[in-house]
């Protein structure tokens, strides 16, 4: 196919795009990939639409091989399933809520497990239709409250879900792995870097679940390596390390202490220790304030969270461990409204004494002691032990991941990285099929509940990470199973031979079944086209520049070196390059 710049739709910018913060905004906004039609909603102009089918294509080839069937449900959606699976409301304000004219409840698909398995119930009614294996390629819709990055998160999106149905768990089994094996493959394609790493499954519900990260400065996620195993994490999911629990017999008492101006950490430490104590961070208890909305729920309840006051609380572990729940930090009016709550000197024991839940940090164990608020002002208590003087409603994972901390298992210690989530794998098990009570007959002839896996991509976000990971100060630079063009051929002098020569080359590289983007503008400088070649990101380029008088070309590698090649031989080279 031959694409000529004379008259492709496309306008490029040599300015970054005054709300683009990350490099794949600014070079996709620029190269004229996308274009901004609202926050978070993106046009898809010329180049950006054949470069988003092209990885839709990469990733169904590997969904079909693995037995993926492909289908399209509406992105409209009744309000009716996602009230059978009370996501309705657990999706809270991230869910496009709307009604029809008659004021019928309706939405904006965010995900589809409703939806397919609906049509599983309808459809399949014996074990002699399993296992079966779904999926589509569709525009998705969240709310995001803060859009940003560009197509890296946006209130519209493109994205691959598949689910799987098996009649038992070792059928589950095998469909997870087949789909994780998928996208490696697609992954790998791509060549994009990347980790697979333990992860939650937040609003989708199941048990096992992965997160496949593109790695990334600019990433969002935070995850963890083990230095000394193959252990990787997503934050939210890594399990911290219990304490060792210890007897309380013999230890000393609680003793309530006067500490005048030591609201922070920081002033209680120093005031220990000038007390002859010899005490850090580590040795004093923070007891933070959360309130804690339950779906569904009128009000929220305060709840209590107990961390080594060396650590801060993780907000995203901590609402990744109360999920479908929603957490925020306790303001002034809740003080207010609850006098035992003394800002800078909260204690385990009046939260206890008033009713209110408290979750520690699986450090806190029995026979721990602690340095902590004495729930009055200008008062800590010194040897408050867990088990003995207070205790906890449970453990939650809420302190913030260091690097150094232990790796699970003896792997060494845990190194911090950032990514970029472009694939996340779940075995849901039967939250959904016994939610829409899909009964099925079995080999036995007993009705039996199918088991399901849910398998996302990111697709239009895919784009984003490949620019992310994949350019230069001057432009994009795209693999070649995806570039929108494999080759960019540019006319750089006003020569007619050259142009007409250009016109020969463009054709035998169509003839040669090789994608063209022939840059033929008969008044742009070469300086332009140079630049728009480097920005457009085309793997190959060839120019016909002065040397073309001599019968050679340049054939220029997006990031790599520049060959001079004889110009009868151009095509040839470069058929030979795109193809590997």
């Amino acid at each position: 196919m031959i694409t000529r710049l004379s008259t492709l739709f496309l306008r490029t910018l040599r300015e970054d795009p005054a709300d683009a913060e990350v490099p794949s905004h600014k070079l996709l906004v620029r190269a004229g990939y996308i274009r901004r039609a609202a926050p978070g909603v993106y046009s898809w102009l010329p180049l950006g639409l054949r470069t988003l089918r092209k990885i839709e294509d990469v990733v169904r080839e590997e969904i079909n091989a693995i037995g993926g069937q492909e289908l399209l449900f509406p992105a409209l959606l009744p309000r009716e399933p996602y009230e059978t699976t009370d996501r309705w409301t657990e999706y809270g304000e991230e869910l496009f809520r709307l009604q029809d004219r008659r004021g019928t409840d309706m939405l904006l698909g965010p995900t589809h497990e409703e939806m397919f398995t609906s049509a599983v119930k309808d459809l399949y009614s014996s074990y002699k239709d399993f296992p079966v294996m779904l999926y589509q390629i569709q525009t998705k819709y969240r709310d995001e409250a803060r859009p940003r990055a560009g197509i890296l998160r946006g209130r519209e999106f493109v994205m691959k879900d598949s689910y799987s149905f098996d009649m038992d768990d070792a059928g589950l089994e095998a469909s997870y792995q087949a789909h994780r094996a998928a996208y490696q493959r697609i992954f790998d394609r791509l060549g994009i870097s990347y980790a697979i790493c333990q992860a939650t499954s937040g609003a989708m519900g199941g048990s096992a679940s992965e997160e496949f990260l593109a790695l990334s400065g600019n990433g969002e996620d935070s995850f963890v390596r083990a230095t000394g195993g193959d252990y990787a994490a997503n934050v939210e999911a890594v399990v911290t390390q219990p304490g060792t629990e210890r007897p309380v017999e013999g230890l000393p008492a609680a003793v309530e202490h006067e500490t005048p101006d030591a609201e922070t950490i920081a002033t209680l430490v120093d005031w220990a220790n000038s007390q002859g104590l010899d005490v850090t961070a580590a040795d004093t208890l923070k007891c933070v304030v959360v309130k804690v909305t339950e779906p569904g729920a009128e009000e929220p309840e305060l709840l209590g969270v107990l961390v080594p006051g060396d650590r801060e609380v993780d907000m995203k572990r901590l609402e990744a461990s109360l999920e479908p729940a929603e957490v925020a930090m306790a303001e002034d009016v809740d003080f207010r409204k609850n006098p035992f709550l003394v800002r800078g000197y909260v204690g385990p024991r009046g939260l206890a004494a008033n009713g209110v839940r408290v979750l520690a940090d699986p450090r806190v164990v029995t026979g721990t002691a602690w340095i902590t608020g004495a729930d009055a002002p200008n008062r800590h208590v010194v040897g408050l032990v867990a088990g003995r003087d207070f205790e906890v409603d449970g453990f939650v994972e809420a302190a913030e991941i260091r690097e150094g901390d232990p790796a699970p298992e003896g792997q060494g210690t845990l190194t911090l990285e950032r990514g970029i989530e472009i694939g996340h794998i779940f075995q849901l098990g039967r939250k959904y099929t016994e939610a829409f009570d899909v009964q099925i007959l079995d080999v036995n002839g007993k009705r039996s509940i199918p088991t399901m896996g849910s398998y996302g991509i990111g697709v239009s976000r895919l784009m984003a990470v490949l620019a992310e990971q994949r350019h230069d100060d001057k432009g994009l630079n795209w693999p070649v199973e995806i570039a929108p063009y494999q080759v960019h051929v540019v006319v750089a002098n006003k020569d007619a031979a050259a142009l007409e020569a250009g016109d020969r080359m463009v054709a035998e590289l169509d003839a040669a079944g090789i994608e063209v983007l022939f840059d033929d503008r008969p008044k742009v400088s070469p300086g332009v086209k140079f630049k728009d070649s480097e920005l457009l990101g085309m793997p190959f380029a060839v120019v016909l520049g002065r040397s073309f008088a001599e019968g050679k070309v340049e054939l220029r590698i997006r990031c790599g070196e520049t060959l001079d090649v004889a110009a009868d031989e151009a095509v040839a080279k470069v058929v030979e390059l795109v193809r590997g």
